[in-house]
């Protein structure tokens, strides 16, 4: 699934995006390391995994996407 990052602490390696349809979902610093970034900036198109549904739903991986 595609998205736009939102926000980023680089402190805590955890930051929001935005869905396409508008929806943000945070992510934590376990998805960040999962990707292998170093750095995200808003505004940056990224690719995200998530698990769970509804409200449980949450991201497990966000890398940058690339075309």
């Amino acid at each position: 699934m595609q998205a736009t990052s939102y926000t980023y602490d680089p402190e805590t390696r955890s930051g929001s995006v935005l869905l396409d349809d508008g929806t943000p979902m945070e992510f934590d610093a376990s998805a960040f390391d999962a990707g292998g970034l170093r750095l995200l900036r808003s505004g940056q198109r990224v690719r995200i995994e998530t698990s769970g549904n509804g409200t449980d739903r949450r991201i497990t991986l966000i890398t940058l996407q690339t075309f």
